[in-house]
């Protein structure tokens, strides 16, 4: 062990009795008495993943505050026209509990235990209309569907390298550029990736609802059952495609919980 390193570990050891435990790490916090975000975790977080889940967004009720949980808070900011930032303020949490002591759920209309299970396999496809437009199926995970209608928003926009990585709302958009946005309406993305940086992105494998593939000079996804590829839009004028392609060369991944 070197000298500097030994240093270290004895100058650890000696302040590690002497330093008492910080109250915030040690005491468990009531649910709305603090800011909720990534990467907290503890009863409150539990609490918001169930309330979320409760109020139709399937959540892990992990207590642990990570991209699933940030995403579902986004898309009940989006849903309830609050400022859309993936952290649950305090005012939030009083509002999302209120909502759902009321009844209220994402349809308005569903008891909040019927909420779909975002893992679950599809039971149905999404299809495409005669406008190059992707209908999303009933029973998908609201994600699911707002990844479909961020999608249709430019399913018809030309090509344009580095489209859609400086700005959000670009004249044309790449591969990556174009999942990209479809992500970030659903409240997955901050910033746009490149098609190297979805090769990163995500959970490996496959999922049950969307399946990103990649490599250093493409990428694409499936949504739903739908290819969501810029490579044939100048044929059949969308970027969704009913059709598959060869996933050789490219690294599968999916985001998590879909």
């Amino acid at each position: 062990m070197s000298r500097c390193r030994t240093l270290a570990v004895v100058v650890l050891a000696t302040s590690a009795a002497a330093l008492p435990v910080a109250a915030a790490d040690a005491t468990p916090r009531s649910f709305g008495t603090r800011t909720l975000a990534k990467p907290m975790r503890g009863a409150d977080v539990k609490e918001l993943q169930r309330l979320l889940t409760a109020w139709g967004l399937p959540t892990s009720s992990d207590g642990q505050f990570g991209r699933q949980t940030k995403s579902r808070v986004r898309s009940w900011e989006r849903h309830s026209e609050r400022a859309i930032n993936g952290r649950a303020s305090r005012a939030e949490q009083v509002a999302l509990r209120a909502a759902v002591s009321r009844g209220e759920t994402l349809t308005g209309i569903e008891p909040a235990e019927e909420a779909p299970d975002p893992l679950a396999a599809p039971t149905e496809t999404a299809t495409i209309g005669p406008d190059g437009l992707a209908v999303a199926p009933a029973s998908a995970p609201q994600q699911v569907k707002d990844i479909i209608a961020a999608g249709n928003e430019i399913h018809d926009t030309p090509y344009k390298y580095g489209g859609g990585h400086g700005k959000w709302k670009d004249t044309g958009f790449d591969c990556s550029g174009s999942m990209s946005y479809a992500f970030h309406g659903a409240g997955m993305l901050d910033t746009a990736l490149d098609s190297t940086g979805f090769m990163s992105w995500g959970e490996p494998g496959k999922g049950q609802w969307v399946t990103t593939y990649a490599n250093a000079g493409h990428s694409y996804m499936v949504v739903a059952g739908l290819r969501f590829d810029t490579s044939g839009r100048a044929d059949a004028g969308s970027r969704w495609h009913e059709d598959m392609r060869s996933a050789k060369d490219y690294t599968v991944r999916h985001p998590e919980g879909l």
